[in-house]
């Protein structure tokens, strides 16, 4: 596995448990609001985590951490993720994997062999604007209506999300959002944070009256839609 970065220590970013949360190089998006930029472009020119280095931490953390957040860049691309994730399995961890939904037969295969726990996997819009807002010109939506109907149907836990940017989302947006996902369970709207790190540094965020509306308008459609990071 490509790990070019550990946070050893984490009460956020996998809810419930205090996660260790380990981060893939390479994308095949290239979100402007993207708060990773060093893992999706460039990335090859960071150092690389050795994987004894990061197991021997999970196993001398075991009475403290719970779970192991598998983030990046996109994880999917790795080709021994099956591999990677059995080993933290064997050390007996809830896995958390974020993804774009863009290799939903890897997600489905590794639910099916009991070696993810939850799902968190990026709506980056509605599908109208999907291409725009996920930096890819020539995206085609079907793998990820296929992940998002996947999830839906309750093969493991999960969530959706979407990063709110006031030059990517508009109410006609949620409203689009709400009818593509009616049914789903979970949405988190997270709030948007700009940085040097972010891929576009000049993208601006939702104020949080307006983030209430958007969540009002996908309440219609979802059971809990809930503000992250407001």
């Amino acid at each position: 596995m490509n790990i070019y970065g550990m946070e050893k220590l984490s009460l956020v970013d996998y809810d419930g448990h205090i996660a260790a949360t380990l981060f893939t190089g390479g994308c095949n998006f290239r979100c402007p609001f993207c708060h990773n930029k060093t893992l999706v472009i460039g990335y090859s020119n960071q150092p690389q985590l050795e994987e004894d280095e990061i197991f021997n931490y999970l196993k001398k953390r075991k009475n403290l951490l719970t779970g192991v957040c598998i983030s990046g860049g996109e994880p999917t691309l790795q080709p021994d993720l099956k591999e990677f994730a059995k080993k933290i399995k064997d050390l007996d961890y809830k896995i958390k994997l974020d993804t774009n939904g863009t290799a939903p037969e890897t997600v489905y295969d590794l639910i099916h062999n009991g070696l993810i726990d939850y799902v968190a996997m990026d709506i980056k819009n509605s599908k109208e604007k999907y291409c725009i807002t996920a930096g890819a010109q020539n995206l085609n939506l079907n793998k990820i209506m296929e992940s998002v109907e996947m999830l839906k149907s309750d093969l493991t836990d999960y969530e959706f999300r979407t990063t709110l940017i006031k030059e990517f989302h508009t109410k006609n947006d949620m409203e689009n959002i709400g009818d593509w996902l009616k049914g789903a369970k979970k949405l988190f709207l997270q709030h948007f944070k700009s940085s040097s790190d972010c891929i576009n540094p000049n993208l601006n965020e939702i104020p949080i009256d307006e983030a209430e509306t958007f969540k009002s308008i996908l309440q219609k459609n979802i059971l809990s839609v809930s503000l992250r990071g407001y």
